[in-house]
């Protein structure tokens, strides 16, 4: 019963450090808030993750590798059906994933795609904890897109799956600001709005450059 206890507890300082890194940053936030959000005392955060980067990086990695795993599985089961390949199933395959844990109801997972947003677009983090379970896959999709613009430069290849990220991110952020430029027209936490935008909208943009 009390290693259970335990758990609850480490599993409620993880969720609590999760939203508020999310909101604020890591500079933004201290062992002091996460314990005080998770209703424990700050020598438990201490005894279970130690310093505030550690705790960042379990943060980070308790997600991560499902999240990359699946991207992965979605683009393997679409290269191994028959027939040709197209730009949009790869597209797909890169976002989905996301709209997936969206999709859940877990509203940690909000938290965690706006800290994969702030993570991604810093020179520090993203150097630090993107290339364990997230870079590592970029390999297989840049193939794939080979596959679909064999002529291609790798140059463009590269620009354009990064300008795909940024996209992303700024939409993984979910900041609000398109409800206030459209007037709450559109809403910045409507993904499948977002998604579905997405994907004929950077085909569009990887055809001009790349085909």
């Amino acid at each position: 019963m009390k290693k259970k206890t335990e758990s609850n507890k480490s599993e409620r300082i993880l969720d609590s450090a999760e939203e508020l890194f999310s909101q604020h940053g890591y500079d933004g936030v201290t062992i002091r808030q996460i314990a005080k959000s998770a209703k424990v005392d700050v020598a438990l955060a201490n005894y279970h993750f130690g310093k505030k980067l550690d705790l960042f990086h379990a943060v980070f990695d308790r997600r991560a590798a499902l999240l990359s795993d699946t991207r992965r599985k979605v683009l393997q089961d679409i290269l191994n059906k028959d027939g040709e390949l197209t730009l949009e199933q790869i597209i797909g395959a890169f976002l989905l994933p996301l709209k997936m844990a969206q999709e859940t109801g877990d509203p940690g997972w909000r938290n965690y795609l706006a800290l994969l947003a702030y993570v991604m677009t810093s020179p520090i983090w993203s150097k630090e904890l993107m290339g364990k379970d997230f870079d590592k896959r970029v390999g297989e999709f840049i193939d794939a897109l080979k596959a679909v613009f064999p002529t291609a430069s790798e140059e463009d290849i590269h620009w354009c799956y990064n300008y795909v990220s940024g996209a992303l991110a700024l939409t993984l952020a979910q900041t609000g600001r398109i409800d206030r430029l459209s007037q709450g027209k559109c809403l910045s936490t409507d993904f499948d709005s977002a998604y579905d935008r997405m994907i004929p909208f950077v085909a569009a943009g990887f055809r001009e450059v790349c085909g």
